[in-house]
């Protein structure tokens, strides 16, 4: 047996025993590669006579176009048995029940959606969006504020402090209140200044209404001529949008905020008669669902800005409070528990975005 014919008989063995497309590969390449044995002994036609090339040049290209049949030939035979396993493992039932679609199976929070419908209220009244750092500085979070050192108001909120660095500098702090974004905002931004500020918040509160972690939306109007009348006018149309009710009946009372001057907590009608809801614009009870004022004289000159010639309102309100009241959602602690089958409950679609124009809440 010539050594063509042994190399032959190897090279066919192999391919026959080849159990996959990888395997064909790698003995395509040992004989067909640039250094594969057939490949080497073609290299060495160019150095034989004329009549050794007659003879061994038929031979070699015949050996080369019978292992390619086969390395053809085996390739198929093994795509064949692959499809065949494979429509073995993926036969699908048809009388199954069709699996809903990600799109009608997810949810959006109630706390990503109330945030996008105050996006869309705010943003057709000429509001624009505004955010700032969790983790403040005291003076962002107090002392620009208007909360002096040491001043009883400080009190107010049951602040998370972070450990010293030991470089000198007064701690960090998660902050309190949204409220840094206002003079944030005022430091980079000449007035007129039309912002709302949603985000996130940190206090040490937990109970059914109150969590260590809440959301916030704070409202901010700086002006040469912003007054009472037009935060009024604002908060007005505001709850009228977001609660979806024609008319909304509103009552200012007076209240000490630090940062405001005069400072107002604001009630709204409702009606509480039924059992477990809570229907606004109509009825005789009253809730409270925010604190407003005008922005203080020194909070003006903490951002940078003249009493004399700026003057401005501001409001706050929990996008966790509203939401619960909106909704009817009686426990603040579920918003965070992750429980898919709550979720799937008071969620909201995907595509369900809120517009002005197609109904908030529609």
């Amino acid at each position: 047996m010539s050594e063509l014919d042994t190399l032959e008989k190897t090279l066919m063995a192999e391919i026959a025993s080849a159990g996959d497309e990888a395997a064909i590969e790698a003995v395509r390449v040992s004989a067909l590669g640039k250094k594969g044995s057939i490949s080497e002994r073609l290299k060495t036609l160019g150095a034989m006579s004329p009549e050794e090339r007659q003879t061994a040049g038929p031979a070699i290209n015949g050996l080369k176009n019978r292992v390619t049949e086969a390395l053809t030939a085996r390739r198929a035979e093994l795509r064949d048995v692959a499809i065949q396993a494979r429509l073995a493992a993926e036969r699908l039932d048809v009388t199954l029940p069709v699996r809903q679609a990600p799109a009608e199976r997810g949810r959006i929070h109630p706390i990503s959606q109330v945030t996008d419908e105050i996006a869309a209220i705010f943003g057709d009244l000429g509001f624009s969006i505004a955010e700032g750092p969790d983790i403040e500085t005291d003076h962002y979070n107090f002392t620009a504020l208007n909360f002096p050192e040491g001043h009883p108001a400080r009190e107010m909120h049951d602040t998370f402090f972070f450990n010293p660095k030991g470089d000198g500098l007064p701690p960090r702090l998660l902050r309190t209140h949204t409220s840094p974004v206002q003079i944030r905002t005022m430091e980079a931004q000449k007035p007129p200044i039309r912002i709302v500020i949603p985000g996130k918040t940190y206090r040490q509160d937990s109970d059914a209404t109150h969590s260590p972690m809440f959301h916030q939306l704070e409202g901010l109007v700086i002006d040469r001529t912003a007054n009472v009348a037009n935060m009024k006018w604002v908060l007005s149309e505001f709850c009228k949008a977001f609660f979806e009710v024609p008319n909304v009946n509103m009552r200012f009372r007076p209240s000490f905020f630090p940062f405001t001057g005069p400072g107002l907590e604001v009630d709204i009608q409702c009606d509480r008669s039924r059992p477990g809801e809570v229907r606004f614009g109509e009825g005789s009870d009253w809730m409270e669902i925010l604190g407003c004022g005008m922005v203080h004289p020194n909070v003006l000159r903490f951002g940078g800005l003249d009493p004399d010639e700026y003057q401005g309102f501001a409001w706050g309100m929990g996008i966790d409070r509203i939401a619960m009241l909106k909704y009817g959602m009686p426990d603040l602690r579920a918003f965070f528990d992750a429980d898919v089958r709550w979720l799937s409950h008071y969620g909201f679609r995907p595509l369900d975005l809120p517009t002005l124009f197609g109904g908030l809440s529609s």
